[in-house]
């Protein structure tokens, strides 16, 4: 009987035993387990918070790419806008026959009257710079330029240049003046004026087209402008002007005995000489 207890007793502290190391174990699962699903929690909450920086750094770059696609849209469109209404004051000008054209230039137009003889001339710098013909001006003994509301001003000879037939006047007071247009820019065919003072009509306007470019002159240069504008004695130093308002030449000489065969000094040598004969950029 004594024996069948101890073997009961045995037994009980063998149970005692499991039941704590199954109570040990369940608290290290619980443990781990607790650990494990705080690292899984961490770990997710990091990853939410990279992938929401991720999503705001997208969302700001689109943003950014959107404001400029609209800025560059908005450009594009004041570009076409300028560019149109070039076109249309350009297209106004040529239907009302250059008469725009003609009204903005003609107020810097001079006719250029010497004791020897007359021709015309224009300012290409506010400061009183006009251009002329040397043989205009050639052995004169003075110099005067009247403007289109008739104010007659004497004129100083700044220089001249003998091969290109040029010549530089100023004027004292401050006029409006003409631009020179690029001779690369002069297309043959397009519309041209003549403004000048023929046989002393003061302000005569011719019109015609660009017949040809790069011609020799007598003095054996490829520099001129050929066109069938009407010129006569006294358009000598006038401008040529296209349908922009922009001097593609100096009038210069037309083929005696022929119709419609004018030549005017393109615009960029014209430029060169005046320049170099003032020592001065005059002409921009």
């Amino acid at each position: 009987m004594e024996h069948h207890i101890k073997h009961l007793k045995r037994h009980r502290n063998v149970l005692y035993v499991l039941i704590i190391v199954l109570i040990i174990f369940q608290i290290s699962s619980f443990v781990v387990i607790s650990g494990q699903t705080s690292k899984i929690i961490a770990q997710q909450e990091e990853a939410n918070q990279y992938f929401e920086n991720k999503i705001e750094e997208e969302i700001k770059d689109v943003r950014q790419e959107i404001r400029f696609s609209v800025q560059e849209l908005a450009d594009i469109i004041n570009k076409q806008e300028s560019d149109l209404r070039e076109e249309i004051d350009l297209l106004r000008a040529i239907q009302d026959d250059l008469s725009v054209v003609v009204k903005d230039s003609i107020m810097s137009v001079v006719s250029v009257i010497t004791d020897r003889s007359a021709g015309s001339g224009f300012f290409v710098h506010s400061g009183g710079y006009a251009v002329t013909n040397w043989h205009v001006i050639e052995g004169a003994e003075f110099v005067r330029v009247v403007d289109y509301n008739g104010i007659e001003s004497p004129a100083e000879v700044v220089g001249w240049d003998v091969t290109t037939d040029l010549a530089l006047l100023r004027v004292n007071g401050i006029f409006e003046h003409l631009d020179l247009e690029e001779s690369d820019n002069v297309k043959v065919g397009e519309k041209v004026v003549a403004i000048g003072n023929p046989l002393g009509l003061s302000f005569t306007v011719t019109e015609g087209i660009v017949s040809a470019v790069d011609r020799m002159g007598p003095n054996g240069l490829e520099s001129y402008v050929q066109t069938d504008v009407t010129l006569n004695p006294g358009n000598s130093g006038g401008p040529l002007i296209n349908v922009e308002g922009k001097v593609i030449g100096v009038n210069n000489f037309k083929i005696g005995g022929a119709e419609s065969l004018g030549f005017a000094l393109k615009s960029d040598v014209v430029k060169q000489k005046i320049n170099e004969i003032a020592n001065a950029t005059i002409i921009e």
